[in-house]
């Protein structure tokens, strides 16, 4: 039997067509398992929305369980020789503060040097702070090149360089402690007498070797309302409980004024903070459960029992009890609408910022017998999102029915191929049959015409 290449082609038959059509039908029992598919996926993005909202909400509850939320404060400072900064354990009050001095690094320089000098040879010791080093020149670093180096090699309280004066002999090798006050003094000896004479350097005899101090090291002298304080940097820190003073300038004689009051507004930020992140949580959750009735289209989790789990879960946290003056977040101004959504009565959470802030804060923070609402809330929250909670559990359930279909569509897809790959072999057995056919009957319609032919003659 011959050999067809292309279908049809032998017979005259639309067989590639016909087989084309075939294919395509068999294709369409892929359809149900695509569309169940990405039912699932959809559901799948959609508890991944829902996962973001309870996180978000997660972390609002977590602010308002720390009791520093509550403890906010803010400062304003009039005056530009000090900036500030805060945490929670500041005390409000007013301040002055005054500085008569700035912490200073010290600075020491040598005297000049021809360019390309060769420095004697041995030890230098040096000395800053609670750092200590040496350093031996040799042969192959025996320059103020090479001592500025090996100095700043060794990382150590000393930043060296070198500074060009326009002199006849203009290199000078300057030295300066990388950190401020007295306490961080540099100390340079040696016993080879010629390195001794050209860096060496004692406080306490400055003008025995013809290294020069030429900045004192010195300590930031500063009152807080009237109470002297020093300190080695311009960053201090404990002076004043809570607060961290920058000093910029000195104003001796005419102190800045530093004013610490509660933060109200930052607290109240915090609260409504909690109630937009519950309030995306409700509208995320109506979407998924939206029904249009005139487009047929359905949220993602209509009728998903997880889902309405969750809103279960929540209602009764929402709904927690507390033990102080605030019982419930109504009795502060923030009450649930029909909706499900929060309300904020902004005049009633005012007055109870305003006017009982402990009370607030017991009732979200809770006290060592009982957790607050915050506390109670976070449980609940982590219920459903930790490992192994509820929607870790659905969104599993969801990852392997996906698996298992996209096995059921590879296994589908292989017996439809098999299918279509028989049906080719039979097109082309029918194909190359009926061309077989056609050339016998063409070969005896010619016999036939030959013959009545002969017999009209």
């Amino acid at each position: 039997m011959p050999t067809i290449t292309s279908l049809g082609v032998g017979s005259g038959l639309d067989l590639s067509g016909l087989l084309d059509e075939l294919e395509e039908a068999e294709s369409a029992k892929l359809e149900p398992i695509t569309e169940q598919k990405e039912s699932y996926e959809a559901k799948l993005s959609a508890f991944g929305r829902l996962e973001s909202r309870l996180d978000s909400l997660r972390e609002s509850a977590t602010a308002l369980n720390d009791p520093e939320t509550f403890q906010a404060l803010s400062s304003k400072m009039q005056g530009d020789a000090v900036s500030v900064s805060t945490d929670n354990t500041a005390v409000p009050g007013r301040y002055q503060v005054e500085v008569s001095a700035l912490a200073r690094s010290q600075t020491l320089a040598s005297v000049g040097f021809e360019t390309e000098a060769e420095l004697d040879i041995g030890e230098l010791s040096f000395n800053v702070g609670d750092e200590a080093f040496s350093i031996t020149l040799d042969d192959s670093n025996n320059t103020l090149e090479g001592l500025r180096d090996a100095i700043n090699a060794e990382d150590a309280g000393i930043s060296a360089s070198i500074i060009n004066d326009g002199s006849d002999i203009p290199q000078r090798l300057v030295l300066t402690a990388t950190e401020t006050g007295e306490a961080n003094q540099i100390a340079i000896s040696s016993e080879e007498a010629g390195l001794q004479a050209a860096f060496g350097f004692d406080a306490a005899a400055p003008e025995a070797s013809d290294m020069r101090q030429t900045v004192a090291a010195q300590d930031a002298q500063l009152s807080v309302n009237g109470i002297a304080i020093t300190s080695a940097s311009n960053h201090v820190e404990g002076a004043l409980q809570g607060v961290t003073f920058d000093l910029q300038a000195t104003n001796e004689g005419e102190s800045d004024a530093l004013t610490l009051s509660r933060d109200d507004g930052a607290i109240k930020d915090s609260l409504n903070d909690f109630v937009k992140a519950y309030n995306s949580l409700q509208e995320s959750m109506s979407s998924l459960t939206s029904f249009d009735a005139e487009s047929g289209v359905a949220g993602e989790l209509l009728g998903n029992s997880t889902l309405r789990g969750v809103e279960s879960q929540l209602r009764n946290a929402m709904g927690h009890v507390g033990d102080g003056d605030f019982a419930l977040l109504s009795n502060m101004g923030i009450s649930l609408a029909l909706d499900g959504t929060l309300e904020v009565d902004d005049e009633a959470l005012d007055e109870a910022i305003e006017g009982n802030l402990d009370s607030v804060s017991a009732f979200f923070v809770g006290d060592e017998e009982s957790d607050g609402f915050a506390a109670s809330l976070d449980t609940v929250l982590g219920n459903l999102l930790d490992e192994g909670g509820t929607l870790d559990t659905a969104t599993s359930g969801i990852d392997t029915s996906i698996e298992r279909l996209g096995e059921r569509y590879t296994s589908m897809q292989a017996s439809i191929d098999a299918t279509v790959d028989r049906y080719r072999t039979q097109f082309a057995d029918l194909d190359a049959l009926v061309s077989q056919m056609n050339s016998t009957s063409s070969y005896l319609t010619q016999q036939f015409d030959s013959l009545n032919a002969q017999m009209n003659q």
